[in-house]
């Protein structure tokens, strides 16, 4: 039988973007720059991180504050819908609204979306082969975050909506044997000052 231990799984949305999405901005640069810093805390063993370039580079600027950890590209780190619900799935006071939402995004994010959701399942979730506790960093879109934490928490599989997360904030889920997942931490934004809180969240959001 295969050993498991400890796996500490922390999630981040990349920083703030230009408009077309190409790069970050500089906002965006320091809060990757600072959530680095907060990082240097936790024995990181790999930082993971999607293809698109906003993603690719908060990841290595998150890298260049830490040391010697490495980074892969992950495809299951990108940016696509991990769900697409049906209708009679969804709570009938908040169908019309959800489903709207779903109906502005392009169609190949939504076909692409449950192979690589159930990917990202296999590749992040639950308990670390071997002996050793593994704290792991990836560096993703809110989309993936969502549903990462709503599987954590054994909600339904819609329920990834509505979980916004802030660019740079952090998100913790510790996946133990034997255990339910434990949901750590939710967009945690403690390590940014407030000029720099909160950027990539509908502002109804903000308490």
């Amino acid at each position: 039988m295969a050993r498991s231990a400890v796996r500490h799984l922390y999630l981040v949305r990349h920083g703030e973007a230009s408009q077309d999405e190409r790069a970050l901005t500089e906002r965006g640069r320091r809060q990757a720059v600072l959530l680095g810093e907060r990082l240097r805390r936790s024995p990181l063993a790999v930082i993971r991180h999607g293809p698109l370039a906003r993603a690719a580079q908060t990841a290595g600027l998150i890298r260049d504050e830490l040391d010697g950890v490495p980074m892969q590209l992950s495809e299951a780190a990108g940016d696509y819908v991990p769900y697409v619900p049906e209708r009679d799935e969804l709570p009938p006071e908040s169908a019309d609204f959800l489903l709207g939402r779903l109906e502005q995004i392009p169609v190949e994010e939504c076909e692409r979306g449950p192979e690589r959701a159930g990917q990202a399942l296999a590749e992040f979730a639950g308990p670390a082969e071997g002996d050793e506790p593994r704290h792991e960093l990836v560096v993703t879109h809110t989309f993936l975050i969502g549903w990462l934490v709503r599987d954590a928490l054994d909600a339904p599989k819609w329920r990834w909506m509505g979980l916004n997360h802030a660019n740079a904030a952090l998100t913790a889920i510790r996946y133990a044997p034997g255990r339910p997942a434990s949901l750590l931490l939710f967009n945690d934004m403690s390590h940014l000052p407030p000029e720099l809180r909160g950027t990539g969240r509908p502002g109804e959001t903000d308490v």
